[in-house]
């Protein structure tokens, strides 16, 4: 893979330069006060923008934010993200009230070298999103416009095919910013040879989300590890009744086909969580995975599946000593966000924080996750910011963003 790199801009020079840095400030907000409830994803990108800043480049900053219908909506502005960057950069961040208009404009000939402004949301244009080539492009040319150079840092977007990410490369001079670049080098860590033994935790709700990479993997894994909604589907291939939990019937027949060809690499729990309802306070208790009530539903993995899933990642992975020496894992083991049901999700994650292994924790869910649980984040080899992005990667397929990087 041939991408320049940040550094490659740099030793360029890029003082007095305006410089676009497509991020991922894709931030989950709360619905009631509008606040920033995860800033993780601000502070990936912040390497990057300070990189740039100290070699005095005027830096255009520009994201997508929730799914917006191609129009202004201020449940979505940025304005937030803007304040909480300026607040971890340590200087103001101007903001654009619009991405490609006046403000925009203004905004951007404001700027003094070393700083920064952020455009508002890329998705309140038609343009960004569009599947016409000629719309996005039209929308590429007035960002572009803005510009001398381009960074994309925004790793979680790069297998989207948006005006942002694939139509304005191609009209500036771009380079792949510091967590792009680190993302790609990671990955094809994981998609080439990994040290082994591999051990891989796949949890979150559906097996059809999860099927291509599964197919992917499945031959390079030694040991593959299913928690999460997606472990009914495959208790039912395997003859169990799941009560009311989280099914999908059409693909129990693909899953018992996974579990013939897996060669024993496939562990499934042995005890789960069940209870009343999908509520915080609902009433709950464990039973074995072969005796789910019929009208109860799962929400977690019981204490003898975490047991067993960190005996697989610690102990003698695979009847190899030494255990796991990589571990990707992508997707909850249950509903974290509720504390009865988070045990699962927590008692993994750990096992794999006090693993010796390299660890890629593979975005979404399961980054937010380790953030919400306290967990110490140095203690993974690496945190992804892109869930579907990082998944598509290891599934093989082209990634539209990386692909324009390339060319």
């Amino acid at each position: 893979m041939s991408i320049r790199s940040l550094d490659d801009l740099l030793a360029e020079g890029v003082s007095g330069r305006r410089v676009l840095v497509r991020a991922d400030l894709n931030v989950p907000l709360d619905k009631q006060t509008g606040a920033i409830t995860d800033d993780g994803r601000i502070r990936a990108v912040l390497p990057t923008l300070t990189a740039l800043t100290g070699a005095g480049a005027k830096v255009v900053v520009f994201s997508h934010l929730g799914r917006p219908k191609g129009a202004p909506d201020p449940q979505f502005s940025l304005r937030p993200v803007a304040d909480r960057l300026g607040e971890l950069l340590g200087a103001p961040v101007r903001f654009a009230e619009d991405t490609v208009g006046d403000s925009a404009r203004s905004t951007v000939d404001a700027l003094a070298d070393g700083e920064v402004a952020l455009l508002e949301n890329l998705r309140f244009n038609k343009g960004e999103t569009s599947k016409d080539d000629a719309e996005r492009g039209a929308f590429a040319d007035q960002l572009a416009a803005l510009g001398e150079a381009y960074v994309d840092d925004a790793f979680g977007a790069v297998h989207r095919k948006h005006a942002s990410v694939f139509d304005v490369p191609a009209r500036l001079r771009h380079v792949a910013g510091r967590l792009v670049l680190r993302e790609v080098e990671v990955l094809a860590k994981l998609a080439g040879e990994p040290e082994r033994p591999y051990v891989v935790v796949l949890g979150g709700s559906k097996v059809s989300d999860k099927l291509a990479v599964i197919e992917a993997l499945l031959p390079k894994v030694d040991r593959l590890l299913i928690g999460g909604g997606m472990c009914f589907t495959f208790l039912k291939a395997q003859g169990h009744e799941v009560g009311t939990s989280l099914l999908e019937e059409e693909m129990v027949e693909t899953c018992r086909n996974l579990l013939e060809r897996s060669e024993g690499k496939i562990m499934l729990p042995v005890d789960v969580v069940v209870a009343d309802a999908f509520a915080p306070d609902a009433a709950h208790d464990t039973v074995p995975a072969d005796g789910i009530p019929s009208h109860r539903l799962g929400l977690d993995i019981g204490p003898e599946t975490v047991a067993g899933f960190a005996a697989a990642i610690k102990d003698a992975a695979c009847g190899e000593p030494g255990g796991a020496r990589t571990i990707f894992w992508n997707g909850p083991m249950g509903v974290f966000e509720m504390p009865a049901f988070a045990n699962g999700t927590r008692g993994v994650a750990e096992a794999i924080a006090k693993s010796d292994a390299f660890s890629v924790v593979g975005g979404g869910d399961s980054a937010a996750a380790v953030r919400t649980l306290g967990l110490d984040e140095s203690s993974f080899g690496h945190i992804s910011t892109g869930g579907g992005a990082s998944l598509e990667y290891l599934e093989g397929k082209t990634l539209p963003g990386i692909a324009a990087l390339e060319n």
